[in-house]
């Protein structure tokens, strides 16, 4: 069978070694390209601003990346950036990935909307949050979230003010934040921001709170590769990337 070929659409900054040491692990059953989007950014390295926020969504700066990507021949193309998606709203979310479908020929996805895809097919009803964010972008996911019915019982931030500083958070501490939002009664944790190193952490927050934990760029790749015609059942990266 031929390896899967995936464009993400990134927005620069952080966890771009996830992506390449999950491909590597797959033993080239996956091919992952990262074509690099556009940034807002309000000054002073803050592109969590809301208002960065907004301009990172921008669809014409999401599009154009995915255009440069064709060449690649991508079974899926990916704006992998839950900040630059859920900043929008559910309907500014859907119309990104309309756009970069079109673009691309190919099928598409986000982040955000793959978090929602995945709350809603493992049956979660009640989730807990930890946001690498400054509170008014950890609020506007939560927004996000009720926009499909998902009840956020438990939200936390960590004010990073950007996505170069959520990359250097330290492992250990974001663990133990991940163990005090599982003290609440949820189904389920959620981590979002492509930028915050978390593949090699999942099983070791599962193992510690006992509970699914759902990040960025696990439910980003579980989309991709699901979108692009695959199936997921790849170990060590928590039990949504697992098929459990």
């Amino acid at each position: 069978m031929d390896a899967l070929r995936l464009v993400f659409v990134w927005p620069g900054g952080g966890a771009e070694q996830e992506y390449y040491q999950f491909a590597e692990a797959t033993g080239d059953q996956i091919k992952i390209f990262l074509a690099c989007s556009r940034v807002g950014d309000t000054g002073e390295g803050s592109d969590h601003d809301i208002e960065a926020l907004l301009e990172t969504a921008r669809i014409d700066w999401i599009t154009d990346a995915a255009k440069r990507s064709v060449c690649l021949r991508p079974d899926a193309v990916f704006w992998a950036c839950t900040s630059g998606s859920f900043v929008v709203g559910r309907q500014g979310a859907e119309e990104q990935v309309t756009a970069l479908r079109e673009a691309t020929g190919v099928p598409a996805g986000s982040t955000s909307l793959a978090f929602a895809a995945a709350i809603t097919q493992l049956g979660f009803r009640r989730v807990g949050v930890l946001a690498p964010y400054p509170e008014p972008a950890a609020r506007a996911f939560v927004a996000f979230l009720k926009e499909f019915d998902i009840e956020v019982a438990f939200l936390d931030w960590l004010d990073a003010p950007s996505g170069w500083d959520s990359a250097v958070m330290d492992g250990e501490m974001v663990i133990e934040r991940v163990v005090e939002v599982s003290q609440t009664s949820v189904d389920a944790i959620l981590v979002p921001d492509t930028a915050l190193p978390t593949l090699s952490l999942v099983e070791e927050m599962e193992r510690r709170t006992g509970q699914p934990v759902l990040t960025a760029n696990a439910v980003t790749l579980w989309q991709a590769i699901r979108l692009a015609g695959g199936t997921v059942g790849y170990t060590g990266y928590g039990s949504l990337l697992g098929g459990q």
